[in-house]
């Protein structure tokens, strides 16, 4: 995937607050910012949401828009 690219949140690996799980709940629609380094060998993907919060997810998380 690439920055700048619609992607929709699938599912959440890792526990997160009932907060974010509403926001995503609410619209699982958001825009690659930039990418992130997880356990020394994954790339995670850091999405931005309309709704002005962003978050990072691994990459069978979410799935590209379009």
């Amino acid at each position: 995937m690439d920055i700048g690219q619609k992607v929709r949140v699938l599912r959440i690996r890792d526990r997160i607050s009932s907060d974010m799980v509403s926001k995503l709940k609410s619209n699982p629609v958001g825009t690659v910012q930039g990418y992130r380094v997880v356990d020394g060998k994954g790339i995670g993907y850091v999405v931005k949401f309309d709704n002005a919060f962003s978050t990072w997810f691994f990459e069978d998380e979410i799935k590209a828009e379009g």
